[in-house]
């Protein structure tokens, strides 16, 4: 974690050399609010990526002090729109009763050919 001028402001890392040159982070917390950006992860199938993704997500949302229970919103974003049920139902299994509401998109192309989807979430705590 580190933070910056702006006050009750969290930045959180996941180390990434990108995160300097591009000029972000993998989550913000400012008060209440956390912010995950978009998130990927490597895997055979788009839902082993899926899972991967959202464990992912939920490691930055701890780092955050937050939990899935507070995602309020996710983004997924397809690279194959006809496969969006795989992501859905692996989604599911992560949120459970909790719920987000979300929004499936379908994407020309993401940073690597390899990466089936990507995630975004935002959590406010209680």
């Amino acid at each position: 974690m580190s933070n910056t001028s702006t006050p009750n402001r969290i930045n959180i890392s996941s180390g990434s050399e990108w995160e300097p040159k591009i000029g972000y982070s993998r989550a913000v917390r400012i008060g209440n609010q956390v912010a995950v950006s978009g998130t990927t992860a490597p895997g055979e199938t788009l839902t082993d990526q899926t899972r991967a993704a959202l464990e992912t997500i939920k490691a930055a949302l701890a780092e955050a002090g937050a939990s899935l229970d507070d995602v309020i919103r996710t983004r997924m974003y397809l690279r194959d729109m006809t496969q969006w049920e795989q992501a859905a139902l692996a989604h599911g299994e992560v949120f459970g009763e909790i719920r987000p509401a979300t929004t499936i998109l379908e994407v020309s192309s993401l940073i690597d050919p390899a990466l089936l989807i990507e995630i975004e979430a935002d959590a406010v705590l209680s």
